[in-house]
């Protein structure tokens, strides 16, 4: 994996995370992506490389080199690097943090409830896998 590449660790359970991966992978068209579950072996590494409590999986992580960023952060990092119209939500980040964390808090709260829970993590077709480490 290229030191290029910014890392999105995510829910392997939920539906809403799973298709939000299916999302950044269809609009990553300068290959900028790599994804691992945070209940995976690589993602729970990642989390404690990084100092992040990885028992607390209501989080959406993005990992840049050193650099990590969480919740709406790091969703709001992720649409920055995405193509027009996706990009236009990067100003957001003026909002702060304890107001967009809130709504972030409460979808987090009730995703499962809201969109459903698998059984399993998510497992790449074979032309996803080499997005995922």
């Amino acid at each position: 994996m290229s030191s290029d590449h910014k890392i999105i660790l995510f829910d392997g359970v939920c539906n809403l995370c799973n298709s939000s991966v299916n999302f950044f992978i269809t609009r990553d068209k300068k290959d900028i992506f790599r994804f691992a579950a945070l209940q995976s072996d690589i993602g729970i590494e990642l989390q404690k490389k990084l100092n992040i409590d990885h028992e607390n999986i209501e989080s959406f992580i993005l990992i840049d080199g050193s650099k990590y960023y969480k919740k709406s952060t790091a969703a709001l990092k992720v649409a920055a690097m995405l193509s027009f119209p996706y990009n236009l939500l990067y100003p957001l980040l003026i909002i702060p943090p304890f107001i967009r964390n809130t709504v972030y808090n409460i979808i987090a709260k009730y995703r499962y409830k809201w969109f459903g829970k698998k059984n399993t993590c998510r497992v790449p077709t074979p032309e996803e896998r080499a997005k995922f480490i």
